[in-house]
């Protein structure tokens, strides 16, 4: 099995297959995307805006773990 045999629900309720990412490069993160401590996204749009021509995709799946946070 591989990462390409998942699926994730993107925000708009819609089943994304990661077959859809094959041939890229992925960093896949979990974040806290309504809080107020979220400096790794300076970072990732950096990376993305740098890289995202030579192939790069940034998935970020919020969990809802950290508090309510995620939206």
């Amino acid at each position: 099995m591989s990462i390409y045999d998942y699926s994730i629900v993107d925000r708009n309720g819609k089943k994304l297959s990661l077959k859809e990412y094959k041939g890229k490069v992925l960093i896949i993160v979990n974040t806290a995307t309504g809080c107020g401590f979220t400096p790794q996204y300076e970072g990732l749009e950096k990376l993305y805006k740098e890289y995202h021509e030579k192939g790069l995709e940034i998935i970020d799946i919020p969990c809802n773990q950290f508090g309510n946070q995620a939206n």
